[in-house]
C-alpha cells in the first residue's frame, strides 16, 4: 500500500499524554503503548484533524526547523506501527483487524476491588515501606547473626524434603512479591496478568504491568516497588519473630525466608537484568532503552573498530552521562552475581552433590541412597522446565 502526499490517513483512537522527556501514546484497542518526541506527536495530532500530507510537512518544517522532516516516511512507519486504521480508505490489516480486547486479555484480577489496592498503597503505606527497608537494614547491622548462611536451607537430612521445602517457600514469596504488584495497579483500578517464565536459573512469576504506561511517572515507580515493599514487611516480621524466639522450631523456615529474600533482593541491584529497581531507574531518568543503549557503548570496546567517544555522545547525545553511568552498574551487577555464586550458590552445590555422592556410595543406608536418586531426578526435572520455559520466551520474542 503506497503513501504519497495525496494519501488520506486514518488513525486509530490514540490517547497522548506527556511523560519526562517524550510523549507516551496508547493506542486503547490493542492496548499498545510507544514513546514518541514531540515532532511525531505534532504530526499525529494534525493527521487527527484532518490535514493533508504535504500541509502538515511543511508546518512541521517551520516548527522544527532543526529537525529532518519526511512525513511519508513517517506515516509509513505509523503502519508499521499498527496505529492507521486506513490509507486513501483502504483498510491497512485486512487479514489481521484488531479486536478490541476482552476483560481477561486486557489483564485481569479485576476482581480484586480499587479499594483494597489503596489500603496498601498509599501515601501512608508508601512512607511506611520505606521505614520498614531502613529498619530491616538496621536490624541486620545490630545483629549480625541474623545475616544469611548458605547452609540455612537445608532443614533436613533428606535432600528431597530440603528441595520441596525450599521451592514451596520461594514459590510462596514469589507470589506474594507478585501480588504486591496486582495489588498496586489495582490500586488504580488498572488490569494486570500474570505468567510464568525464568530469570537465569530461576523459575519466576511476572506480572505484565503495562497498563502502568497510563500513569504519571511517580505513579508508575510505586507500581514497580509494590512487590519489594511486600517483601519488607515479611522481611521484618521474620527478623522479629528470629530475635523474640531464638530457639523456636519455626526459626528454620525463617531462615530460609531471609537468605530467600535477601538473595533476590541482591539480584534487583544487577541491572544486566530488567528487574524491579531496573525499571524505577529507567523511569526516573527517561530513559527506556538504557539497557539496549548501555550493551552498545560496552560491546563498542571488545570490537577491533570501535566508535570514538565523541561517536557515542553523538549517537546517545543528551543521554551519554546517562549511558556511561549505567554501564557501570551494569558491570557492578555481574559481579554481584559472580559474588552470590561464590557466597551462596557453589557452597550450595558442593554440599548438596557431595552429600548425594557419600549417600549414593553408602549402599547400606537404604533411605540415604534412594534420596539421594530421587533428588537427582528432581533436579533434571527442574532443567528440563528451565529449558521448556527458556525455549517458549524465545519462540515468544
Amino acid at each position: 500500500m503506497k503513501v504519497s502526499l495525496q494519501s488520506k490517513i486514518a488513525l486509530y483512537p490514540l490517547s497522548i499524554q506527556k511523560d519526562k522527556k517524550n510523549y507516551i501514546v496508547e493506542e486503547p484497542i490493542s492496548g499498545d503503548f510507544f514513546e514518541l518526541p514531540e515532532i511525531s506527536v505534532d504530526a499525529i495530532k494534525r493527521l487527527v484533524k484532518g490535514e493533508g500530507l504535504a500541509a502538515i510537512e511543511n508546518a512541521l518544517k517551520d516548527s522544527y526547523p532543526e529537525e529532518e522532516v519526511e512525513i511519508i516516511e513517517f506515516v509509513e512507519q505509523l503502519v508499521e506501527l499498527g496505529l492507521v486504521q486506513d490509507v486513501d480508505g483502504v483498510r491497512v490489516n485486512r487479514d489481521k483487524e484488531k479486536q478490541i480486547k476482552s476483560v481477561s486479555d486486557a489483564g485481569g484480577f479485576l476482581w480484586v476491588p480499587h479499594r483494597v489496592g489503596r489500603l496498601f498503597f498509599n501515601g501512608t503505606m508508601n512512607k511506611v515501606y520505606l521505614l520498614l527497608l531502613v529498619s530491616n537494614i538496621l536490624i541486620l547491622i545490630l545483629n549480625p547473626e541474623l545475616f544469611p548462611h548458605y547452609k540455612d536451607i537445608f532443614l533436613f537430612d533428606s535432600m528431597v524434603l530440603n528441595m520441596i521445602s525450599y521451592l514451596l517457600i520461594s514459590i510462596v514469596l514469589i507470589l506474594i512479591h507478585e501480588f504486591g504488584h496486582i495489588l498496586a495497579i489495582r490500586s488504580y483500578d488498572l488490569p494486570a496478568k500474570l505468567s510464568i517464565g525464568n530469570r537465569l536459573i530461576f523459575i519466576v512469576f511476572e506480572t505484565d504491568l503495562t497498563q502502568a504506561w497510563k500513569l504519571d511517572s511517580k505513579q508508575r515507580n510505586i507500581l514497580y516497588l509494590a512487590g519489594m515493599s511486600f517483601e519488607q514487611i515479611i522481611l521484618f516480621l521474620s527478623f522479629s519473630f528470629m530475635l523474640l524466639f531464638p530457639n523456636a522450631n519455626f526459626v528454620g523456615i525463617l531462615s530460609i525466608i531471609v537468605l530467600d529474600i535477601f538473595i533476590k533482593s541482591i539480584y534487583q541491584c544487577c541491572f544486566y537484568m530488567k528487574t524491579d529497581v531496573y525499571y524505577v531507574v529507567e523511569n526516573v531518568t527517561g530513559c527506556y532503552n538504557l539497557m539496549e543503549s548501555g550493551k552498545i557503548y560496552l560491546s563498542s570496546f571488545f570490537k577491533k573498530h570501535r566508535k570514538s567517544g565523541k561517536d557515542h555522545k553523538e549517537m546517545f547525545q543528551d543521554e551519554w552521562n546517562l549511558i556511561r553511568i549505567y554501564s557501570v552498574f551494569y558491570i557492578v551487577g555481574v559481579f554481584l552475581t559472580l559474588l552470590l555464586a561464590v557466597l551462596y550458590f557453589l557452597p550450595q552445590l558442593y554440599y548438596v552433590f557431595s552429600t548425594i555422592y557419600l549417600n549414593i556410595l553408602g549402599a547400606e543406608d537404604r533411605a540415604a541412597f534412594w534420596d539421594a536418586i530421587a533428588f537427582l531426578v528432581q533436579t533434571m526435572f527442574m532443567f528440563v522446565l528451565l529449558a521448556y520455559l527458556a525455549r517458549k520466551q524465545r519462540r515468544e520474542n
